[in-house]
């Protein structure tokens, strides 16, 4: 039975912030800038890049969905949502600066779908109890 680690959540993390950073990220080297200097046409190599993210979008949606569920998806969205009024009241950061915007949602999301994949093995932790689907087959 695997357990989840600091290391463990923070590859995680890394690995999510490599998927989101590499589909969109503000400093114009992604791959959606990639593929709106080329748009409508789309060369092979980027037809390519594109089904390997989307990959790596369908297996971290999927592991996030399954985990957190609807409710926990809005949920966390929504903390995160108070989070960034909090520190805009605060003045510790302004929307204003899209780049900030951009980075401050590329962070959030990559914790999401950080937390997502983990979701499973925290709550096996906390609570001692194993999901259904990872019923040992003898």
């Amino acid at each position: 039975m695997e357990r989840l680690t600091f290391n463990g959540f923070l590859a995680r993390l890394a690995v999510a912030s490599v998927l989101v950073c590499l589909t969109y990220n503000p400093t114009g080297h992604s791959y959606l800038h990639w593929l709106s200097t080329t748009l409508p046409r789309i060369e092979p190599l980027q037809a390519i890049a594109g089904l390997v993210l989307l990959g790596g979008w369908a297996f971290f949606a999927h592991a996030t969905w399954r985990s957190l569920g609807t409710f926990g998806v809005l949920l966390a969205t929504a903390l995160y949502a108070t989070t960034v009024w909090l520190l805009v009241s605060w003045g510790w950061i302004r929307l204003g600066n899209r780049t900030v915007a951009a980075w401050l949602a590329v962070a959030l999301l990559a914790v999401l779908l950080a937390i997502g994949v983990s979701w499973s093995l925290i709550s096996r932790r906390i609570t001692a109890q194993i999901d259904v689907d990872e019923g040992h087959s003898h």
